[in-house]
């Protein structure tokens, strides 16, 4: 399942095709969810797009569909993690599928809380792509091995999402001393996507 949803203009949430929908109602039936058809038709929305999306964008496609609903539905599969929620930098949200719930059903909803991955973040067009991983650890995982492996001189496969808390955790004390307690780990990289940089 791809973590990535469409920004920006109506015309980039486009409407899904029958067989999200679909992978929509089991996701939010594995999870779960009450299902409706507000919570239906959003999922299946951030499914098929490409990169986030805000609420508004969501808004423009659903015309049918209550500020209110529409807001309820974000916030439930948001809260259920089937999607996650972007701080942008003008202080609207964004929302993307969530890369934590395997389509085939693999992962449990409940380790939404312990998702974390890094953001691409398009300074020209202001579109906002997820990055994850191939590995079990993740985008920050596959970043973050490379600097582990320098410092400890080992070769090791990357580290579970458990482990790499658990470094970040300890990292943080390190810096700040004890007490400080990060429970969020938030990556952007700014740059060109691939339609700006030419």
């Amino acid at each position: 399942m791809s973590a990535n949803a469409k920004h920006s203009t109506n015309s980039t949430v486009a409407s899904a095709p029958a067989h999200l929908s679909a992978s929509a109602e089991a996701q939010l039936r594995l999870a779960s969810v009450r299902i409706t058809s507000a919570r239906v038709k959003v999922l299946a929305a951030l499914l098929d797009a490409r990169c986030a999306v805000s609420h508004q964008d969501m808004q423009d496609r659903f015309v049918d569909m209550d500020r209110v609903t529409l807001y309820r539905a974000l916030d439930c599969l948001t809260d259920a993690g089937l999607a996650h929620k972007i701080a942008g930098d003008d202080r609207v949200f964004l929302y993307s599928a969530g890369a934590e719930f395997a389509a085939d059903g693999d992962s449990h909803p409940a380790l939404h809380a312990q998702h974390q991955h890094g953001h691409f973040k398009c300074t020209r067009c202001a579109k906002v792509f997820c990055l994850d991983g191939s590995s079990d650890a993740g985008f920050l995982g596959d970043v973050l091995t490379p600097v582990h492996s320098t410092q400890t001189g080992a070769s090791s496969p990357p580290p579970s999402p458990a482990t790499l808390r658990q470094h970040l955790q300890q990292a943080l004390q390190d810096t700040l001393g004890k007490g400080f307690e990060g429970h969020d780990i938030e990556l952007t990289i700014k740059g060109w996507c691939a339609d700006c940089a030419h």
